[in-house]
């Protein structure tokens, strides 16, 4: 059972979990700082390029599973166009609302 993205409880990793479900560049941009930094599967990656390529010009989604350590640790289930659907784990840090890095990987 999925947790409806309206219902994630940190209200920095729900705006920006609505931005990638929606395709929303904009709002994407405006839930990170400047400066945010992201890795992948243990490797720090460029997030504009990464969040290009794996979300905005493969379809990007997210259905979230599980949420921890209060909602910045997520359990989902993460789709695009690219590489079909996987099941990943998510961990964000949050500065003054915002989400300043995150780190994603295979579950």
């Amino acid at each position: 059972m999925t947790i409806p993205t309206d219902r994630l409880s940190d209200p920095a990793v729900r705006a920006l979990v609505t931005a990638i479900n929606a395709h929303d560049r904009a709002a994407f941009d405006a839930a990170l700082t400047a400066g945010a930094t992201m890795s992948d599967d243990g490797s720090d990656r460029n997030l504009t390029q990464w969040a290009e390529k794996e979300i905005f010009s493969s379809r990007g989604h997210l259905d979230v599973e599980s949420e921890s350590d209060g909602g910045l640790s997520l359990i989902a289930r993460y789709r695009n166009d690219t590489w079909g659907e996987m099941l990943t784990a998510w961990r964000f840090d949050v500065t003054d609302g915002r989400v300043s890095r995150f780190e994603t990987g295979q579950a």
